[in-house]
């Protein structure tokens, strides 16, 4: 089977390409157990001082896998919550690590992938990247990083519609809004993205660490909200409504939510 993460390492630079192409790099348990490894492997190397984090395809990551996700709302809630803290996990170790991780995002960057952006300390996009939520049209909701940083970034508001609405927005846009640092033609996206993550090697790596532990304090004093997130979704994804959000997306149906 074709490895759901490729790692790869030039100098002081870790890049690790989420590798699921044919689906979006939609995150399965699969990929975000590799992730999560190929992470603690940058981590456990003293001579890697920055990661970066790509897509293979054509788009960054679309979210969760829906296939995976339909079979959980049948499955039991111990098999949604095992895997929402594998979830959690993931999330928690782009923050954990020292390393600073960069997110070179192209093409679709929503829902759960749009969650593992904004858990990555810096953000680089192609003008032809398109971010946003999903939750609410698709039977689910976000919870590991919209509510404890999305709107630390754009505004309470902002946030709020983000997440009511599922809305696409444009890099441009997201780059207005304190979303992401930096927007690039698609053709130099790489190239910036190294850039940045060269500067952050020229840098004292005890300085960036501990720079990164306290941006990192005020997500800490928010994750007991995560773990609030892993039990909601643990039952809202064991019910009617959500399977009906999730198969509508599936046939490409408006969905029919009942009160």
């Amino acid at each position: 089977m074709e490895s759901t993460v490729i790692y790869e390492v030039k100098e002081e630079i870790c890049t690790v390409t989420l590798n699921r192409p044919d689906v979006f790099n939609a995150l399965n348990l699969q990929l975000v157990r590799d992730l999560v490894s190929a992470l603690r492997r940058a981590e456990s190397d003293p001579k890697l001082r920055v990661v970066i984090l790509k897509g293979a395809g054509k788009a960054w990551c679309a979210g969760g896998d829906l296939e995976e996700l339909l079979k959980l709302t049948e499955g039991s809630a111990a098999d949604r919550r095992a895997y929402l803290l594998d979830f959690k996990a993931m999330i928690d170790t782009v923050r954990g690590i020292s390393k600073p991780v960069i997110a070179a995002v192209h093409g679709a960057c929503v829902g759960g992938g749009n969650e593992l952006n904004i858990a990555c300390d810096l953000t680089i996009a192609s003008e032809k990247a398109k971010f946003g939520q999903a939750g609410p049209r698709v039977g689910s909701m976000p919870a590991f990083g919209v509510p404890q940083n999305l709107q630390i970034l754009v505004g309470e508001k902002r946030s709020r519609e983000i997440t009511y609405l599922c809305r696409l927005y444009t890099a441009q846009e997201a780059e207005a809004m304190g979303w992401i640092n930096k927007v690039v033609p698609p053709e130099e996206l790489d190239t910036e993205t190294e850039k940045w993550a060269n500067e952050i090697v020229k840098k004292s790596p005890t300085a960036i660490t501990l720079a990164k532990k306290m941006h990192n304090v005020y997500y800490d004093l928010l994750s007991s909200s995560a773990e609030i997130g892993v039990e909601i979704l643990t039952f809202f994804w064991g019910t009617e409504e959500a399977r009906e959000g999730m198969l509508a997306f599936k046939e490409k149906r408006e969905p029919v939510f009942k009160p």
